[in-house]
Order: structure tokens, then sequence, then C-alpha cells
């Protein structure tokens, strides 16, 4: 055999060695790769509420009309539509000038008054002399008696009209009844108005009403003093109600009662907006899963329970679905440990690789 030969057999046995090697290796890994890796979780028995959801809306219950409480001529307006007031801030002021007039006469006329009963009062001491020195009659002392008191009845009306003109006088300036949004404009400057002319109209969000329609069918299971759980997109904030009434008509519309929630104090929430609302109608004990672990194969809803690395497929019947967790009502038991992440993947009998097993399911899985 020549030197080329040999070198080329010596050639030849090592690759086949090498290719012997190779194989040698890969039929571990090969028969690795064949189990699907997944997550598991234990089927726990948990507390879930049996709700009632709907989208209704919300009504405001304080959205006064602020009006004209005296006549006269507008000379400034100092909120716009959109702007937030808080009780008490001026919105319109009214031209003064005729109630500032009233009020200089009233006065003059308290004034005038007081006058004529001062000088009745010195001319009754005068004449108390007089009869009592026998010098005029006590007839005449009589009639000072009486115009006195006419005229102190005379003063006590001029002073209760110039209070009722000074207390007329601060109506001039128009203020908010209540914190909230002014909604509409109906005045402007140079606009006269007389008494009771709406002037603004304001919404409130101090105490507002959550209309909540529920079908027909629900009517009978929801009672007044149900907790309810109210959500808005104006605010991010959850708020917990109560039912507090139930519209005793159906809508001839759209077959449903109206169930009545009040929302007071909430800065963020308005009249107006769409409401989103759970009814809290009982609470139940059951056995959960993840949502993860509940497949849909042809047979149905299916959940694969891990016993010695392998997947055993169960046909489940679920019931509520809260917080990621699904009721499982028949198919497995409390303490069962499920497939979770790569569920989907598993067939019945299926081998599994566990990853992430906590401390207890590890040892329940294998």
């Amino acid at each position: 055999m020549s030197r080329t030969h040999c070198l080329q057999f010596l050639i030849a046995a090592c690759l086949g060695m090498t290719l012997l090697a190779c194989g040698k290796n890969d039929t571990p890994q090969q028969k690795r790769s064949t189990a699907t890796l997944v997550s598991v979780a234990a089927a726990e028995t948990s507390t879930l509420e049996i709700r009632e959801e709907t989208v209704g809306s919300l009504e405001g219950l304080i959205d006064p009309t602020v009006s004209a409480e005296v006549a006269g001529r507008v000379l400034e307006v100092k909120a716009r539509p959109g702007q937030r007031v808080k009780k008490g801030d001026v919105l319109v002021i009214l031209d003064p000038t005729d109630l500032a007039l009233q009020r200089r006469e009233a006065q003059a006329e308290v004034g005038r008054i007081e006058a004529l009963l001062a000088n009745q009062e010195r001319s009754l001491e005068r004449n108390q002399t007089l009869v009592e020195k026998n010098f005029i009659s006590k007839n005449a002392l009589d009639e000072i008696h009486t115009q006195k008191s006419a005229y102190k009845k005379e003063l006590e009306a001029a002073r209760a009209r110039l209070a009722s003109i000074e207390h007329t006088g601060s109506k001039t300036q128009a203020v908010a009844p209540v914190d909230g949004i002014i909604e509409v404009q109906i005045v402007s400057p140079g606009d006269f108005v007389s008494i009771g002319s709406p002037m603004m109209q304001i919404i409130s969000n101090q105490r507002l009403r959550a209309h909540l329609p529920y079908p027909e069918r629900v009517a009978s299971r929801i009672k007044p003093g149900l907790k309810v759980r109210l959500t808005t997109p104006t605010s991010p904030e959850e708020i917990i109600s109560e039912v507090r009434e139930m519209k005793p008509v159906i809508g001839a519309s759209n077959r449903a009662i109206d169930v009545l929630a009040d929302v007071i104090g909430q800065e963020n929430w308005q009249a107006g907006a769409s409401v989103n609302a759970v009814v809290v109608i009982g609470e139940t004990e059951a056995v959960v899963v993840p949502e993860q672990s509940v497949v849909l194969r042809p047979a149905g809803d299916v959940v694969y329970v891990i016993r010695d690395n392998r997947a055993e497929q169960r046909i489940v019947k679920t019931g509520l679905r809260q917080e990621g967790k699904v009721e499982i009502i028949e198919g497995v038991k409390a303490g069962e440990i499920v497939a979770v992440d790569g569920a989907s993947f598993l067939t019945d009998q299926a081998e599994v690789t566990i990853q992430n097993t906590a401390p207890g399911q590890e040892k329940a899985a294998s």
C-alpha cells in the first residue's frame, strides 16, 4: 500500500470516529429536548365574589341657577364657563347706584323722624311741668304722649326700610351658592336684569347619582344596601358606595331596571360622565386555578394536572373569572398541581420539565 493510500485511510478513520462520538453525544440531547418546559401552581380554595357588572351614567343632584335678586344693569362678569368656583365667590356685579340713592333717602327719613321725636320729648317735659302747675289741662299732655308714640312707630318703620335697602344692596354682587363649575354664562356686561332673571348655571360634583341599568333577569337579586364599586374615566380612584334604591318600573326600550347609587364629595367625578359599576351580590368558596392553566381543546376546556413529570389532561367545567383566577366547578380538586405557563403546548401524557416551582409543589408534581 502506498504512502498516499495510508494517509487517506487514516483521515477517513479519524472522521468516522468523530462522527461516531458526535452521534453518541446527540442522543441524550435529543431525548431531553422532547420534554415541554412548564411552570406549575397548586389549585386552591378561594373566596370569590358573585358580581353583576354594568356601565351607567352620572347625574348631578346639585346644579343651581344663579339668578338676580335685585333689578339692575350688569357691570362686570367675574366667571366664565368651565371655571371652577368656590362657595361665596363673586360671579356677577350689578350697578349699585339706584340702591345707594334709596339708602341715602332712607337714612334722611330716619334722621328727620329722630329729630321730630327728640323735639316731642322736650315738649313733653315742658308741658309736664305746666300741668303740675295747672297752667294747662291734662288733655293737652295726653295729645303730646300720643304724638310721641306715633313718632316712635314711624321711626321703627323708617329704620326697617333702611335695613331692607342695605340688605338688598348687598345683593348687587351675585355669589356662588355651592362649590362647582360654571356650565353656562347667560348675561354679559351692559345687560339689564330684573328680579329672578337667570345669570349663571353651575354644576356641582358635591353630590352625584349613578344610574346603573341592569337586565331584568337580575332584578330579584339586587337589593338596597348591597355594596357597589364604581369607577369613571375622569378619575383614577375607585369608590365604594351602596345601592340606594331601585326604580320600580322596567324600561320599555331596554328591558332594564334602574339601580341608583350616590357619589358624595369626589372632586374629579363629573356629572354626565359614564360610570362602571360592580354590584357584589354575595360570596362563594370555590376551587380556582390561574387563567393560563385553562386551555381550549376540541373536547372543551381542559387543565393539565402534573404528576410524575407528566401532564394528565382533565376536561373541566369552569365558572367565575376574577383577578386572573378561574373557578373550577368539576375536573380538578384543591391541592392538585396544574401547568400554568406552557400549558397550551401540552397534550395528554406529555413529558414535562418544571421550572420556577414553589417549595412543596416540586415534590407533589414529581
